[in-house]
């Protein structure tokens, strides 16, 4: 379905990059000898992750709309326009219950996905008093304001968010791998500054090899010249030279057959070229250089095939391309090894920014060594205060038992009788028979006989 291939890195048709159904491209098997493996109608085909943060909610919403028989025939029929501007999307009025219901749900999900990142990440700097609501405002591919319902207005964000942000993604691709060159060059200038002017010489010198046995590598072909197709369809494809044929070449690297060459397809036909530059055995050769290469070539070959900029070639753009001067007599093509990828000034502004960052990192830790010392502080303050409570309660009891005050129980009884005094029931008893103690002096006389006889 022509929607289905539009999305890798654009997302031109109905999150145009979607569903690209576009896998990397077996150039090294001959599509014309092999039987029984050709494009069942209805098959589900793996698609290239599109790098989006939200990639997975993209598909689902795609697969779910995909069972709706109206919208999957508006889908059909609508042009690359239609689906940008947000026309496609007021068709969502119209699609059965069921089909809302389940957007509903992951719409839902979504939402819940979102908060829970966001709580971790404020989480992970311990803030507290978090506006959820608030911060989903930064996610532009739902409406955060209805957080439980999927709505036109979704549907349309959704396309937007993914059409701007893949068509952001070679940019930031190429900006990453401008800072990946210069970190290294960073690196290993700072790494020469540690060295003795012996193996500093020695260093520079294995450098200074290392490149030129990179830059000894068998003539590139220009990306989507006849020289470099025609390779191909020998090397790759097994096929004679002298029979090569635009059109049959065409679908044989149209792997899903749905009538375009798209970004994934193309890139598949540069392998033989940039096998030529580089062997992941080889240490001089970076195979993060390689698919920097790889990009480049994809994206020459879109800026001169691509007639209408939908990051999608059609057969048709495909023959006019073949028909040009530069498909016959193309210029050299200038491989990254023969490029300057930064300039002194640029790469000094990056380590003045790396710079920076390792000054706020130290001051970081320097705080943080600081607040652990007081943290110490605090702990070895607090132990001694209770070693110096333990002392005085230690001293106050021996201080009692000087004064021949008891210690208490457990219960608060004592635990002993201080001499002089008795036991309740064993005070001496009243003369008379009382129970009232004697006084003090008095002496206690001999109790009559019972059984002496008066006269």
């Amino acid at each position: 379905m022509k929607w289905l291939s539009v999305l890798p890195q654009q997302c031109i048709v109905l999150m145009t990059c979607l569903l690209m159904a576009l896998e990397a491209v077996p150039i090294d098997i001959d599509k014309t000898k092999v039987k029984g493996e050709g494009h069942v109608e209805g098959e589900k085909v793996e698609n290239p992750d599109t790098g989006l943060y939200y990639d997975e909610y993209l598909r689902q919403v795609i697969d779910v709309l995909e069972t709706d028989k109206h919208f999957r025939e508006k889908l059909q029929t609508a042009d690359i326009e239609e689906i940008k501007s947000g026309k496609l999307s007021r068709e969502l009025d119209l699609v059965s219950h069921h089909v809302r219901t389940r957007l509903d749900e992951l719409k839902r999900q979504e939402v819940a996905r979102l908060r829970m990142l966001i709580k971790a990440k404020m989480d992970s700097v311990q803030d507290t008093g978090i506006d959820h609501q608030a911060l989903l405002k930064q996610f532009e591919h739902l409406n955060h304001q209805n957080p439980d319902t999927f709505e036109p207005k979704d549907l349309d964000m959704l396309i937007k968010a993914a059409t701007s942000d893949l068509e952001n993604y070679d940019k930031t691709r190429h900006e990453e791998f401008k800072k990946y060159e210069m970190m290294k060059e960073h690196e290993r200038r700072e790494y020469l500054k540690t060295l003795d002017e012996e193996k500093r010489q020695r260093e520079e010198s294995k450098f200074e090899e290392m490149k030129k046995k990179h830059g000894d590598h068998p003539k590139v072909h220009h990306p989507g010249s006849k020289d470099q197709l025609k390779e191909v369809w020998e090397e790759a494809d097994g096929l004679d030279p002298n029979e090569f044929d635009p059109k049959t070449f065409f679908k044989l690297h149209d792997v899903n057959n749905d009538g375009f060459l798209d970004e994934q397809e193309l890139e598949a036909l540069f392998t033989k070229e940039l096998e030529k530059v580089y062997d992941p055995k080889n240490e001089e050769d970076d195979m993060v250089e390689m698919e920097e290469e790889r990009l480049r070539m994809r994206e020459h070959v879109m800026n001169e095939v691509d007639i209408n900029k939908d990051r999608l070639v059609t057969l048709e753009e495909f023959l006019r391309a073949t028909e040009k001067k530069e498909f016959l007599e193309p210029d050299s093509w200038e491989t990254l090894d023969q490029q300057q990828l930064f300039t002194e000034d640029e790469l000094k502004e990056f380590e003045s920014h790396i710079s920076q960052q390792e000054d706020e990192l130290r001051k970081k830790a320097e705080d943080l060594q600081k607040q652990k010392e007081e943290l110490q502080r605090q702990h070895d303050q607090l132990q001694a205060q209770k070693q110096e409570l333990q002392q005085v309660v230690k001293q106050m009891e021996q201080k009692k038992l000087q004064q021949g005050n008891p210690p208490a129980g457990p219960a608060g009884e004592l635990k002993f009788q201080p001499p002089g005094e008795h036991k309740v029931g064993d005070a001496p008893k009243h003369p008379v028979g009382g129970d009232q103690p004697l006084p003090p002096g008095h002496v206690q006389e001999p109790a009559a006989r019972t059984d002496q006889v008066h006269p």
